[in-house]
């Protein structure tokens, strides 16, 4: 027997036209059940792939990889800060003043972090925005940098505020003395010239506002409350940190991006591989299924198995035959389940839109998620792994079957279909 003539049987025991109505049936069964976990898992690792994609391009590149902060305050025209950006691994630099806030308007009280941001020097060279104020139209920024009374607030502050941008905000600011002072407070009348729209937790917690008025806010008088620092490779935040304080006088410490996100980000990578571990599983499942379909076919296709045997078949022939019907599941199920997994991908961000629209509700929102949609991101490796895998599997479950139907005796079955 020609393998072209072991391919033809074995289309005909897969599909259901080929007139093998039975076996065909439960090879459509095993190729859907192989199609709907392909695709399933693909959906579920490009969106895990956007999740960790805005953590690292969204979220992880509008806060500071790095932030050197000085106890008393630090002069931000000090030769410290050229020093720090003559580190090769420290691809940007800014100072600021940070400090805890009050936003009133009306009856409506918020809290914020206040944050003042100087000029971002990278690689040399001084910008005038910095990445989380060059999401800001042109137009934003220079009315922001023209007022010494600015504000720049974030969505979801501004929202709960009821604030539109031209309106005025009372800030407030507590102010600690020693043990025996009582606690004031200081209050400064601001205007909103814009809203930071990042769609992350961000726009939750943010008011930007000129660096010379946080720091007079903050009690520093001319000082900052130390650098923001951006490095060539975020993964090396924590060790060109510490490599950074080793050099500075002993006033400074460091803290770095791990500490405020590292956990999230780490929680990501964890439900990716929780998932995909699951998923794979589900595609185990799928592949067991093609076992169980193949021993039934085998059982079914005894007579036309001892036919084979008797016009001169090997047995080797017969297991080819189901090896083949295997690989056919398998090459259906991976390329349909493959294509389908892209589609539905592609098809989340909308589906998920659509359902908010109607339903009206919002499934993901920055104050509990790191960000306020589906983000998907396909990634072709993910796509051959899964369907390499799939089909690998799709192979060993028919060994068994194959090697089953190869050992059938001619005689035997005869002899039972003739009795």
């Amino acid at each position: 027997m020609n393998a072209g003539e072991r391919i033809a049987i074995a289309a005909r025991y897969t599909f259901v036209g080929g007139g093998a109505r039975l076996s065909g049936f439960l090879s459509s069964l095993s190729i859907l059940g192989l199609i709907l976990a392909i695709a399933l898992l693909i959906t579920v690792l490009s969106v895990m792939n956007g999740f960790d994609r805005e953590m690292r391009q969204r979220i992880l590149s509008l806060v500071p990889h790095v932030t050197l902060h000085a106890y008393d305050g630090a002069d931000p025209d000090s030769p410290i800060a050229a020093s720090i950006l003559e580190h090769p691994e420290v691809s940007a630099l800014q100072s600021f003043t940070a400090f805890d806030a009050l936003f009133m308007r009306g009856a409506v009280i918020e809290t914020a972090r206040g944050i003042g941001l100087g000029d971002y020097q990278a690689s040399g060279a001084t910008a005038s925005d910095s990445p989380m104020l060059a999401t800001l139209p042109a137009e934003t920024r220079r009315r922001f940098s023209d007022d010494p009374r600015g504000l720049i607030l974030g969505s979801g502050i501004a929202e709960r505020l009821q604030a539109v941008p031209g309106d005025k905000l009372t800030l407030v600011v507590p102010e600690l003395g020693g043990s025996a002072s009582p606690r004031r407070s200081k209050f400064e009348t601001v205007t909103l010239h814009g809203l930071l729209n990042t769609q992350t937790e961000l726009d939750q917690v943010t008011a930007i506002v000129p660096l010379a008025m946080a720091s007079q806010l903050a009690g520093l008088g001319d000082s900052v409350s130390g650098f923001q620092l951006a490095t060539t490779d975020l993964f090396e935040a924590s060790r060109v940190g510490w490599e950074l304080t080793a050099a500075l006088p002993p006033q400074y410490y460091v803290t770095n991006w791990t500490m405020t996100h590292g956990n999230l980000y780490a929680a990501v990578q964890l439900s990716r591989d929780l998932v995909t571990i699951l998923l794979l599983s589900v595609i185990a499942v799928a592949a067991f299924n093609v076992v169980s379909s193949l021993v039934l076919v085998v059982f079914d296709k005894r007579g036309d198995i001892a036919i084979l045997r008797t016009l001169g078949a090997k047995p080797t022939d017969v297991a080819k035959i189901f090896l083949w019907q295997g690989a056919m599941i398998g090459i259906v199920g991976v390329i349909l389940g493959a294509l389908s997994g892209v589609l539905l991908s592609l098809a989340v961000p909308s589906l998920v839109d659509m359902l908010e629209t109607v339903l009206g509700i919002q499934f993901l929102s920055t104050d509990v998620y790191p960000v306020s949609f589906i983000p998907v991101e396909i990634l072709p490796s993910d796509v051959i792994l899964v369907a390499v895998v799939s089909f690998v599997l799709c192979l060993l479950s028919a060994l068994y079957p194959a090697r089953r139907a190869a050992r059938l005796a001619p005689a035997t079955v005869l002899h039972e279909r003739s009795t």
